[in-house]
């Protein structure tokens, strides 16, 4: 038999459980726009009804109910679209990176313009077509230096700037690496604290969403997986373990993240995009540079010398030392020399006669600033003597007489000439030994590097429309919808309004009965 007072214990419990349920609707309006909350629900079931099946039990019919009651408060989180995203994510990480990168790359090739390294080449090529109009003019020459070193200098501006640009990678993959670090220890005692909690019979929503988030997080950066244990989140990235239980992966730095690229654990994520982006992207676009500042200076070409040139004294040329009346051609000359400034030395300057009672021959034109070293984009420079004196510019072919009455053929302008005519001239590729004009190598790297832009910047769109997707599907199911909320508050409130009607009408009912009762003939 139920108690007189059941009734009251019925509406107590249904007043509790709706307050309950009102105050988790509170909170998740409190909270629509915090990142990475999720939405809460109070899980109301029947509480336990009367009379239960015993040898005691009563025979009054039916089982009456003693109302409502909850067991929990539950997150609405489905971990299926929290993997998706996580994946989607990651590539979104890597791919952002390598877009930017290749954005940045474009920017210091600068091509197409009038400002970039192919601008600058056709200067240099017109000022050597000018100087074969008129070669003894020290205001051509003079215009041939400036232009060299303007053309160095923008090798040498570039080549920083791919330096600067590594630089800068390295130092963000140190950045992100304390990040993650920062992230994981942050897992390690979440996991702790969630243990503790969930110890005792409650569910740790709030802290688990902030866990959730951090993992969200640490997917940008690098790519994981998730497993859930007794002690927590267990978080990999690849086969390396970053977070075990209760204990946080320690160490890691730069060189960690580098290690595990190199094992293939690391896949994806920002600092993927940024290794990718640093050993491939930028070293690929250095070592091109590089090559072409080495192919211009020293890579072979085929040049036809014309009839009547006289060669320096003790030139080799195809295997043959030309020295004496041997200098000069009988005929026209086809050799293979040693890009610019193999070219450069088989002509006059105007600087007089050395020691032996020859005119001076070309120097070698470019150099590496290194002295001595490999001519690479960073160092390459134009020579001292040529800085110092425009007269060391060699533009004629073309001496008459010998040693020590040799005199230089004035307005002879073979050699200048010769060199206006390299934009054409295919050269050979000091590093891969393919032939083709410095215009056409630089233009082969602007149209890889564009290529490279556009293949980044369609697969960056592409990750953030996966993103875009998956986050909204986890948005339906976790995401705080206010106008829901609003009707569930309604439906509550409700609900406690005629709970507590409920319990009223008994009060009065109780009242009636145990101060009315038995008062009849007083």
């Amino acid at each position: 038999m139920p108690s007189t007072f059941h009734s009251i214990e019925t509406a107590k419990r249904s007043l509790f459980t709706q307050t309950a349920a009102l105050n988790t609707t509170g909170h998740n309006i409190a909270n629509a726009n915090t990142e990475g909350y999720t939405r809460q629900t109070v899980k109301m079931r029947a509480s336990i009804p009367m009379e239960a099946y015993g040898i005691n039990r009563s025979n009054v019919p039916g089982q009456l109910g003693t109302g409502v009651e909850f067991d929990a408060i539950e997150r609405i989180r489905e971990k299926f679209l929290d993997s998706q995203y996580r994946g989607e994510n990651t590539e979104l990480g890597s791919w952002t990176i390598r877009s930017n990168t290749l954005d940045k790359l474009q920017q210091i090739m600068n091509e197409p313009s009038d400002t970039g390294i192919r601008k600058v080449l056709d200067n240099f090529y017109k000022s050597w077509s000018d100087l074969s109009k008129d070669p003894e003019s020290v205001t051509a020459r003079t215009i041939v230096k400036e232009n060299a070193l303007a053309l160095t200098d923008a090798m040498n501006h570039m080549s920083k700037q791919l330096s600067n640009l590594s630089t800068d990678l390295t130092s963000n993959v140190e950045a992100k690496s304390s990040e993650l670090q920062s992230y994981v220890n942050s897992i390690a005692d979440l996991n702790q604290s969630i243990t503790k909690i969930e110890g005792l019979g409650d569910n740790a929503n709030d802290l688990r969403d902030q866990r959730d988030l951090i993992v969200d997080k640490i997917s940008k950066i690098v790519n994981v997986t998730v497993t859930d244990t007794d002690q927590g989140y267990n978080v990999n990235m690849g086969g390396q373990a970053l977070v075990t239980g209760f204990a946080p992966t320690t160490g890691i730095n730069g060189a960690f993240l580098q290690a595990a690229f190199a094992s293939n654990d690391l896949q994806g994520g920002e600092v993927h995009g940024m290794i990718i982006s640093r050993d491939q992207f930028v070293a690929d676009y250095t070592a091109q540079m590089d090559n072409l500042a080495n192919t211009l200076a020293n890579g072979d070409i085929s040049v036809t010398l014309p009839k009547g040139s006289v060669l320096p004294e003790g030139t080799v040329l195809n295997g043959v030392t030309y020295t004496g009346t041997n200098r000069t051609l009988q005929s026209d000359l086809t050799v293979t020399v040693k890009g610019l400034n193999g070219l450069h030395q088989l002509g006059y300057t105007q600087e007089g006669k050395d020691a032996n009672g020859n005119m001076v021959a070309g120097k070698p034109f470019f150099v590496a600033s290194n002295n001595g070293g490999t001519i690479t984009a960073g160092n390459i420079t134009l020579n001292t003597a040529i800085v110092d004196n425009p007269n060391a510019i060699a533009a004629s072919l073309r001496v008459t007489g010998t040693a020590p009455t040799e005199e230089l053929v004035k307005g002879n302008n073979t050699l200048a000439s010769l060199m206006s005519n390299l934009k054409l001239n295919n050269f050979t590729s000091v590093s891969t030994g393919n032939k083709a004009t410095i215009d056409s190598f630089f233009s082969s790297m602007v149209g890889q590097l564009g290529i490279e832009a556009q293949e980044a910047t369609r697969q960056t769109q592409n990750s953030t429309a996966l993103v875009s997707q998956v986050e909204t599907m986890r948005q339906s199911v976790s995401g705080v919808s206010l106008d829901e909320e609003m009707s569930n508050m309604i439906k509550f409130q409700h609900a406690y309004s005629a709970a507590a009607r409920f319990m009223t009408t008994f009060d009065q009912l109780l009242d009636k009965l145990i101060n009315s009762t038995g008062v009849v003939g007083r």
